[in-house]
């Protein structure tokens, strides 16, 4: 949708968290904090999550849900909402990315992309 009615903004953060990490045992932890902006010009509520996240290997686990962090926020025009999450992997490279389904006031369902972001282990690339 072209439409700048309905727009989100998704901006991310990704940081890897090395004390909850065992590179020994495959296990890579990253946290990621998301702001999310509403750059359109009506009120719009987020209702449902979809990541697709995949590892090195290229193995790819979706999550899907109802909100981010048990929330659901509703945004006025140029109101943002941040969060911070989580995710493990198998390998020290990967990438996320996905979408937020969104509701506005005037009842039209669209999409927020969320754009594609590298989940790196520091000094893992050279």
């Amino acid at each position: 949708m072209s439409d700048k009615t309905y727009a989100i903004r998704v901006d991310v953060q990704p940081a890897y968290i090395a004390e909850q990490s065992d590179p020994k045992n495959h296990q890579y932890v990253f946290a990621y904090t998301v702001t999310i902006k509403n750059t359109g010009t009506v009120p719009a509520k987020l209702l449902t999550r979809h990541w697709i996240i995949t590892d090195g290997d290229g193995e790819t686990q979706e999550v899907k849900g109802e909100g981010v962090v048990g929330e659901k926020p509703y945004l006025k025009p140029g109101e943002n909402y941040r969060y911070t999450s989580g995710t493990m992997m198998k390998t020290p490279i990967g990438t996320m990315h996905g979408s937020y389904q969104m509701i506005t006031d005037d009842g039209v369902n669209f999409e927020a992309e969320i754009p594609t972001f590298s989940l790196t282990v520091p000094n893992v690339l050279h």
